[in-house]
């Protein structure tokens, strides 16, 4: 795909704040992967899917309210967005090397913020974005 002749592909998904709706997730992105000719990068992105999908699900949807997962292959780039409705921001346990995530760091003995650790070392870039209300997680790869 040329990305300054065609547009991006996107695929979009909301679910429910439920258990089964992080496997659902997965299943999703799997799909749009394999559509898209990426399923070779499948491991990686599929695991942060599931970690942004499971903090959106614990801590960014509020009871009553879901969360949408945006997938977007634009030329050499791959993304993956999570949407909630839920305030605060992702805190990425502090490992000691300082990282590049954007996320606060989270004591060395705190029980969450490992998946943001997996996040950070897999993608080429991850960040948070402001939505009103709630925010946006949000990671890429370039390709």
């Amino acid at each position: 795909m040329n990305p300054t002749t065609e547009a991006p592909a996107v695929r979009e998904r909301y679910y429910r704040r439920e258990r089964r709706s992080v496997p659902a997730a997965r299943r999703f992105a799997a799909d749009a992967l394999t559509s898209w000719g990426l399923a070779g990068r499948a491991d990686e992105v599929l695991l942060c899917v599931s970690e942004l999908t499971t903090n959106a699900l614990l801590h960014g949807a509020p009871p009553g309210r879901g969360f949408r997962l945006f997938l977007t292959h634009a030329g050499t780039e791959l993304r993956v967005e999570v949407h909630d409705s839920g305030g605060g921001r992702p805190a990425r346990r502090s490992d000691g090397g300082g990282g590049d995530g954007p996320g606060l760091d989270a004591p060395p003995d705190a029980e969450c913020g490992r998946g943001l650790l997996l996040v950070d070392a897999l993608a080429d870039a991850w960040g948070v974005g402001e939505r009103d209300p709630g925010k946006i997680v949000w990671c890429l790869w370039r390709l």
